[in-house]
């Protein structure tokens, strides 16, 4: 998922790698701080995926993995629904700008700090991100809370090569890259979705629907 989505957060989020302050850096200072920013950006994924693993934990308490997974599953596909309509577009994009206005804000004082790289990589995992999001409703039906925040280190790995070929080369992608990518997160979304409701079934078919047997309350490790 983080490898495959990894070309949205190349185009959203490389402009503001390519404007990270490497002004008066050596080239090694340089790789030290976008490895450390990219270290950053991981370890928030993965405090993520704790609080996710805490939830779906908690849920799971109530219901068990089959039906999270139908409910995760059906909400997906009805978020993509209700976006595609555009009647909360606005809503949605007033909320990701009261998000976004105090992360830059600590983002200029974290350039004051001498591995700023690191610091401004966890800020960076906090913007609103629609893979990020993806990737937490998938940890919150992990088995526990350790494959939950596996699931979101292995995420932030997968997105790495690519945000850092970018870095490192210091190419603005959306200038050669026609294709709109905020347009395949739904289409993404709604797959994602339909792997949910699909594994929810226990048709019995391998990594997609496999048979689980539990009972309400009790935790399944799937593989």
């Amino acid at each position: 998922m983080g490898f495959l989505g990894s070309l949205h957060c190349a185009v959203m989020c490389g402009p503001i790698v390519l404007g990270l302050p490497m002004q008066n850096k050596t080239h090694w200072q340089a790789i030290l701080q976008l490895l450390s920013y990219q270290l950053g950006r991981m370890l928030t994924y993965m405090f993520l995926g704790l609080f996710a693993g805490i939830l779906g934990n908690t849920l799971k308490l109530i219901i068990n993995q089959d039906t999270l997974s139908l409910i995760i599953g059906i909400m997906l596909i009805a978020f993509v629904l209700l976006q595609l309509s555009g009647k909360y577009n606005h809503k949605l994009s007033s909320w990701q700008l009261k998000i976004v206005s105090p992360i830059s804000s600590f983002m200029s004082l974290v350039y004051r700090l001498p591995l700023w790289g690191f610091f401004a990589g966890m800020l960076n995992g906090l913007i609103p991100c629609g893979m990020v999001y993806l990737a937490l409703a998938t940890a919150i039906n992990t088995s526990d809370v350790q494959h939950s925040v596996t699931f979101m280190l292995l995420f932030g790995l997968g997105t790495t090569p690519l945000m850092l070929t970018i870095s490192l080369g210091g190419v603005y992608l959306k200038r050669y890259i026609k294709v709109n990518t905020n347009k395949l997160i739904p289409w993404f979304t709604v797959f994602i979705g339909v792997i949910f409701i699909l594994r929810s079934a226990n048709l019995g078919i391998p990594f997609i629907s496999p048979v689980i047997h539990n009972e309400p309350g009790t935790v399944v490790n799937c593989k």
